[in-house]
């Protein structure tokens, strides 16, 4: 009895350790494409903030997350930059869409 719980203790951590060892490497790897990255992506956002229009190097940025979460290779087709919120509409409209969805209040079935 005593020897088989030496002999899981042992196994434990031995998979603790691969564990760790797994998780060293992957954050190495993880450090080098943030290094890889940070300067596209900080020229990207320079362009962009100049010219308020979407730069190639933005779009193969964004084409790149969103093959990385789908799983499967996509295509941008268009991308248009979006003004700031307080550019799209004035308090005013702001405020009264507030008020308009405040004022529903859904109940809950049970």
């Amino acid at each position: 009895m005593a020897e088989d719980l030496k002999k899981l203790i042992q196994a434990l951590s031995e998979r603790q350790q691969a564990t760790e060892n797994q998780l060293s490497e992957l954050a190495g790897a993880i450090k080098a494409l943030e290094g890889c990255l940070s300067t596209p992506v900080a020229a990207a956002k320079e362009a962009a903030s100049r010219d308020g229009e979407v730069t190639p190097e933005t779009l193969v940025v964004i084409a790149a997350a969103v093959t990385a979460f789908l799983g499967k290779k996509v295509r941008i087709r268009s991308a248009k930059l979006l003004r700031a919120q307080q550019q799209v509409a004035n308090l005013w409209s702001q405020q009264g869409r507030m008020l308009i969805h405040a004022s529903h209040h859904p109940r809950l079935k049970g």
